[in-house]
């Protein structure tokens, strides 16, 4: 049997002897490169007429740059590996064979020499699959030449850490729960974890799954879904490299602190980087020209805790039914809004009953506010055949903005407030560009308004579209998803962990809007809390379906306080306790004021008792950037979708409100090792 402890080390050897090899390379490169330029400067007067050296020069300089660029990747991946350079060994009999062929698993391909065998199978290989997906015995995997049949005969995991085996350990299950326990238990990062070495067979399906082209995850608190969603980003991006690069994904995630927390999931996995932004901010973008500034969604969280009623008009205006209302005054406006007459130019005319044929016969598929821009480029064809020359730009643009002013208005500021008034809802304020700033429950409507009337500029650069806490969603929001980016999604999110009273499930409704042939999976496997924890959580919300990893921990502590200042003295002397065990603490609260008035109390706190201490506090608000280790102090709605090993919950007694026990919900599943849920009475 083959000792894991030695293979190691001739994988080390390879290792440092394959990057000593890219090192030289990357040296030659440069020099070939610096060559070329200097070559190239000194003959380019004497190049041929017809640019043929010229362009052979180019060609062969990007190609050595390319070769460079693609040396630099690889040294970056080997530098990775050799901390861990595998993490699993699959012994694996060919049907008709006699003798096992070993495979060792890690996050990339390595071999003695480029193009042989590898010594170290990159997890998201064909091969690779047998290790998450078998037992020992009848196994099968799916390669580009066909299926393999045979037989598992062995499984080994290790846990490898700066190059020194800390365990090998010999598995007769998928991924052994004595592992995934002991990966679990361990203190949390200020990241979201890989989990290439506990990817369990529910898991790998969806990972390696390259078929559906919408693919919909309802997963638990905890059930790794955002996680199992960038991996599968890392595999398909492995699998498709000629038509699929990094720069093609886009990740709309919730805010600039969970963009920080997952963004060194794709690296860590041998792949480049990915975008990322809110929807928000997606959305606020393209809303220059229409309005000045916009609210976003925390300032509505904020305004609905104040005053609950106004959830109820925002979920109106972001509805199925809103939109169609939009939808059958956009109809009934063209006629309202146009005002046809003659157009000369130059000795040429474009007579109103002609303007009128193209705007409502030629033209009928363009959208009604860009129309007349097809129809002045008609005419400025016209002018420049009949003039056999073509026109000033300044000439063009005066001719489009005669056509234009036939519109009685194109603002779509004020059309919504028309169509406001019209449903009987109250206008919007009456104001110049500079001072309109948008309500949340109007930013979409207004932009679904706007990509109606207006030509959408596709997002073709987009093929792959991951979008997170989907629960949180609304419809006008996917079928502007869908318009904006006709692409391949991975959709995610928790119908428990939404931010509104009551529970919305969009899994009911996205089949009408991305077609019945979506792949809707659902992960109901809690891994993130201890089973106190989980039991806990689960309780606030009645949840009963989901199924709990078996860990254990400390009990839930539930405490309650005459104020807020008592409660906080009890988070301190918590903290101080377990400093030292844990990397990362949250402190939790409703709304926004008292999370900054906690912050600076514990700051002012601190500093009296240790004017020269060092301590990691942070407060993390909307525009925070960054997840920071320490004790972050913050709300529930901003929390969301990150983990930490200790929380801290500070809430009203008395506040029994649906989102109250939302949030509650929220918090207490943020936490992997202990929770403190506090309640003031004041």
């Amino acid at each position: 049997m083959e000792n894991g402890r030695d293979y190691l080390q001739h994988v080390l050897n390879c290792l440092c002897t394959r990057l000593a090899q890219i090192d030289q390379a990357i040296l030659e490169g440069e020099k070939e490169v610096e060559d070329m330029h200097e070559y190239y400067w000194e003959n380019y007067t004497e190049m041929d007429e017809y640019g043929y050296e010229n362009y052979d020069n180019q060609q062969a300089l990007f190609h050595q740059m390319h070769a460079n660029e693609e040396q630099f990747l690889l040294r970056k991946r080997f530098k990775k590996m050799l901390d861990s350079p595998f993490f699993g060994r699959v012994d694996f009999v060919y049907d008709g064979d006699d003798e096992p062929e070993i495979f060792y698993i890690g996050i990339g391909n390595l071999s003695e020499t480029a193009g042989h065998r590898p010594l170290v199978y990159d997890w998201r290989a064909p091969v690779s699959g047998l290790f998450y997906d078998y037992d020992k015995g009848p196994a099968a995997y799916e390669a580009p030449s066909g299926t393999f049949s045979g037989e598992v005969v062995s499984k080994w995991q290790y846990k490898i850490r700066r190059g020194k085996m800390i365990y090998e350990f010999e598995s007769d299950v998928k991924i052994d729960d004595e592992i995934l326990g002991a990966e679990l238990g361990s203190k949390g990062e200020v990241q979201l974890k890989n989990i290439v070495r506990t990817i369990q067979k529910e898991q790998n399906a969806i990972i390696r799954n390259t078929k559906d082209r919408i693919m919909v995850i309802q997963g638990a608190a905890g059930s790794g879904k955002t996680s199992v969603a960038l991996h599968r980003i890392a595999y398909l991006l492995y699998h498709d490299r000629e038509n699929l690069k990094s720069s093609n994904i886009l990740v709309l995630s919730p805010n600039g602190v969970f963009a920080d927390y997952i963004s060194h999931i794709l690296p860590e996995l041998g792949e480049e980087n990915i975008r990322e932004m809110s929807f928000d901010l997606f959305a606020y973008r393209e809303l220059k020209g229409i309005a000045a500034d916009c609210e976003d969604r925390y300032d509505q969280i904020e305004r609905v805790i104040i005053c609950p009623e106004s959830q109820e008009l925002c979920r109106k205006k972001q509805s199925a039914e809103f939109a169609g209302k939009l939808d059958a005054f956009m109809l009934g406006m063209e006629d309202d809004l146009m005002n046809f007459k003659d157009v000369e130019y130059k000795g040429c005319i474009l007579k109103e009953k002609e303007i009128i044929d193209l705007f409502y016969f030629k033209f009928l598929d363009i959208p009604l506010l860009s129309r007349m821009e097809a129809v002045a480029e008609y005419f400025i064809d016209q002018v420049e055949t009949l003039r056999d020359r073509d026109l000033a730009d300044e000439e063009k643009e005066e001719l489009t903005e005669r056509f234009q002013g036939m519109y009685e208005t194109r603002d779509c500021y004020i059309l919504y407030s028309r169509f406001l008034e019209q449903e009987g809802y109250k206008a919007l304020p009456r104001l110049p560009l500079e001072k309109r700033k948008l309500r949340y429950e109007d930013v979409y409507p207004i932009l679904y308004l706007k990509y109606s009337l207006f030509r959408c500029k596709g997002h073709h650069g987009i093929k792959h579209v991951v979008v997170d806490e989907m629960q949180d969603y609304s419809w006008i929001q996917f079928v502007l998803l869908k318009k904006l980016f006709p692409c391949k999604m991975t959709i995610l999110g928790d119908k428990a962990q939404t931010m509104e009273e009551q529970q919305q499930d969009v899994l009911k409704f996205l089949p009408k809007i991305f077609g019945r042939d979506i792949r809707k999976i659902v992960m109901n496997r809690s891994y993130r809390n201890t089973m106190e924890i989980a039991q806990y959580a689960n309780r606030l919300t009645g949840v009963s379906d989901i199924e709990l990893f078996d860990r254990h921990g400390d009990a839930v502590e539930e405490m309650q306080f005459k104020n807020l200042h008592t409660a906080l003295d009890r988070v301190l002397e918590k903290w101080e306790q377990k400093r030292e065990d844990y990397e990362t603490e949250a402190l939790v609260l409703f709304t926004e004021r008292e999370a900054e008035h906690a912050f600076l109390y514990l700051e002012e706190k601190l500093r009296t008792l240790d004017p020269d201490g060092e301590y990691q506090l942070t407060y993390m608000n909307r525009d925070s950037q960054n997840f920071k280790k320490g004790l972050t102090v913050t709300t529930f709605y901003l929390a969301k979708g990150l983990e930490f090993d200790q929380v801290f919950g500070v809430f009203h007694a008395e506040d029994n409100s649906g989102l109250a026990a939302q949030a509650r919900y929220i918090t207490a599943t943020r936490a992997l090792h202990e929770l403190h849920m506090y309640d003031v009475e004041d």
